[in-house]
């Protein structure tokens, strides 16, 4: 498991030098020549190291990583579409055959399919860029774990099953906890995990963790594998008389407890049913709270305040208000700019209130207000908190705010900002790429899919100029009846409107080049499909953005799946090759989401770009579920995607250079490169959320 960990999020894999060279360097290069067609090679270091190796620690290193390449590309299963001489064969049949061996295997329930004669396929032309395996230590390794529990930011469900496996594997965890852990969903995990491992737990090895009421509510919720965000209700377990008593203890030394509890009053009744707090009337300020809560007796609080100041217009109160709570006001800066008949008091307090708000924050007030005045768009898109990833456009109906009050705004935030990021240590010179801006900085990863590279959604992956063809798979298993999901793409103008489909009752589009590799309705050893799609003929057909849509044609969630899976290839030549050529995977995902629709990229033909999406349409969607039914909400998903306006990482690595390193263009000379294939990449997202934001 640690190699796979570090395999997956940094290429390296820890492995030490013997003191004697081998006679060993043709096993060398034919493990080399193997890996090459995952599309994967060794780094100097790595093969001077593997030439002090004998032939039998060749064996066991070489059968240890391929089976680790080849799921991290999807290498490790049978890919068996219907028409296994795709793309060429789609293009040839007419539609009387496509129909026919539909109907025969529809009518068959899944079980008959036509019988073809696989024909001989010339051998890959394309080089493609190879991704080198280095050699790391284990500082590094422990470092990507540090980082995810100093995220400022949510972190993804594999984020949560490393930092897991490294806590049940470590003995000597507690040297690596940090003092502080920003996050609160972050702190209920560690919590969580401290409490499973340590062999006598007690209050104090966490308490610092938590201040609040709705800390201590997060950390209920993940020991009952919850939904820490607290975006969904949980079933609390039942709790062992110690760790109730941890818990009331913690929770009767946070502050203002009655206030915050309220804020989630009904998981706090269902709770208390669970810690009995009156077992422990000596918690005076926890049976007080709980004892307000069921008997609904009045509890005074800060929203009340607020909300009463504000519907008062009492705007001088609303700011002394805010400025106590500087988090608050930075979320509601904007509201109070709209409202107020004083903005200069607005933007004065806010910037007497910027130094303690915390930089995630800070870095999306300031994109926010950078993009107040000239943001054209007619929607405005929310991300909800939950496990499911899913965006809800709305009509932007936004009043204006003076551009003047939107620069000041944008300028305080830079300038805290700066200030905060001072107080780190300095980064000498630094090369940082233009390709960051293409990129969103990983504000909140928690329903993010487990990909070959992390990403975050809103970012757009650059085509080479010479890709021609994209082609996306997809590949499932039964689960417990029978399962059939539908790869489907959908086409659409740049003004969103939709133009056509390719999917299972539509395999073929010559005028877009566009072919399917043919429905299959039942997976029990696992079933594959691939779509087709010529960019240049679709965009000389008018389409601008193509919409890959993963559809759970049988209702089952994904999550219930045992596997299934998704990715892209970008191919040259689509006659050149296997159908699937794992050296020309450009990404690889898990999709495992509780939903039956999954959105996982949008594709800009035009600017020949991937935006990924990573996106849950709807999680009951009806008996028809396919693209044509769909197609509105699909459109509508995808455009406030598109739309929509998050910072950078450019923009953020910027700030910091300004406040803590010298611009350098020459990579040679850089002591850090920010670069999409090289030193720190847009993929690193755990050192961004805990050492950059």
């Amino acid at each position: 498991m640690k190699t796979e960990i570090y395999l997956r999020r940094k290429n390296k894999i820890i492995i030490g030098a013997d003191a004697e060279l081998q006679e060993n360097i043709q096993y060398i290069g034919t493990m080399l020549k193997n890996t090459e067609t995952l599309g994967y090679s060794f780094t100097k270091d790595l093969i001077d190291i593997l030439q002090t190796k004998t032939q039998p620690e060749l064996q066991a290193f070489y059968l240890e990583i391929i089976p680790l390449l080849k799921k991290m590309v999807g290498a490790h299963v049978k890919y068996a579409p219907v028409y296994p001489n795709f793309p060429q064969q789609v293009m040839d049949a007419s539609k009387a055959e496509l129909y026919i061996n539909a109907i025969i295997h529809y009518w068959s329930g899944g079980k008959l399919l036509p019988d073809y004669k696989i024909q001989e396929r010339l051998p890959l032309f394309e080089n493609n860029k190879i991704k080198y395996i280095g050699v790391g230590d284990e500082d590094d390794f422990n470092k990507i774990f540090t980082n995810l529990m100093q995220s400022k930011t949510s972190i993804s469900e594999t984020d949560k099953e490393d930092l897991g496996w490294f806590f049940k594997n470590n003995p000597d965890y507690a040297k690596f906890l940090p003092k502080e852990i920003p996050l609160k969903e972050n702190a209920a995990l560690i919590g969580k995990l401290v409490l499973e491992q340590s062999p006598l737990p007690s209050a104090n090895d966490i308490r610092d963790y938590f201040k609040t009421a709705t800390d201590v509510l997060r950390l209920i919720t993940a020991m009952s594998d919850g939904d820490i965000s607290l975006a969904g209700n949980t079933k609390f377990r039942n709790f062992k008389r110690s760790e109730r008593r941890i818990i009331l203890k913690i929770l009767d030394n946070c502050a203002n407890i009655e206030e915050d509890m309220l804020r989630h009053k009904n998981k706090w009744i269902r709770a208390g049913e669970i810690l009995h707090p009156s077992e422990h009337v000596n918690r005076l300020n926890v049976y007080a709270a709980f004892d307000k809560l069921r008997n609904n007796i009045k509890i005074e609080t800060y929203g009340g305040k607020l909300a009463e100041s504000i519907d008062k217009k009492d705007y001088k109160k609303s700011l002394l208000l805010l400025s106590k709570r500087p988090g608050e006001f930075a979320r509601k800066l904007d509201h109070m700019l709209r409202i107020t008949d004083d903005p200069y008091s607005v933007v004065n307090s806010f910037k007497n209130a910027a130094p303690d708000v915390a930089s995630p924050v800070l870095l999306q007030v300031k994109e926010h207000f950078a993009n107040r005045t000239n943001y054209n768009s007619d929607i405005r898109v929310f991300f909800p908190k939950g496990s499911v990833s899913k965006a809800y456009g709305i009509e932007n109906t936004l009043p204006p705010i003076d551009a003047k009050y939107c620069r000041a705004v944008v300028n305080i935030c830079e300038n805290a900002l700066v200030e905060i990021y001072k107080k780190k240590d300095f980064m000498g010179n630094v090369y940082l790429s233009e390709e960051y801006k293409n990129y969103i900085v990983p504000f909140s990863q928690r329903s993010a899919s487990k990909a070959l590279k992390s990403i975050v959604r809103g970012s757009r992956f650059a085509l080479e100029d010479d890709i021609k063809i994209l082609r996306g798979f997809l590949w499932w298993k039964n689960g417990e009846n029978r399962t059939d999901i539908d790869l489907s793409a959908a086409f659409y103008d740049d003004k969103w409107r939709y133009l056509s489909e390719l999917t299972y009752y539509h395999l073929k589009n010559d005028e877009y080049g566009a072919y399917h590799s043919g429905d299959i309705v039942d997976a029990p050893n696992g079933a594959s499909e691939f779509v087709d799609v010529d960019i240049h003929k679709a965009v000389g057909a008018g389409c601008r953005y193509m919409v890959f849509s993963f559809n759970s044609y049988t209702q089952q969630p994904y999550c219930d799946l045992p596997e299934c899976f998704g990715g892209w290839m970008a191919r040259k030549e689509p006659k050149s090759g296997e159908i699937y050529e794992p050296k020309t995977v450009q990404h690889k995902f898990d999709i495992s989401t509780d939903c039956q629709i999954c959105i996982p990229m949008i594709v800009d033909l035009v600017c020949k770009k991937v935006i990924w999406a990573d996106m849950g349409l709807t999680k009951r969607p009806g008996w028809n579920n396919n693209v044509e039914a769909n197609k509105s909400g699909i459109a509508a998903t995808c455009k406030a995607v598109v739309k929509m306006k998050k910072p950078n990482l450019y923009d953020l690595i910027a700030l910091h250079i300004k406040a803590r390193g010298v611009y350098c263009d020459n990579k040679d000379a850089a002591d850090i490169i920010f670069d999409v294939g090289d030193g720190i990449t847009p993929f690193d997202t755990e050192i961004f959320m805990g050492e950059y934001l």
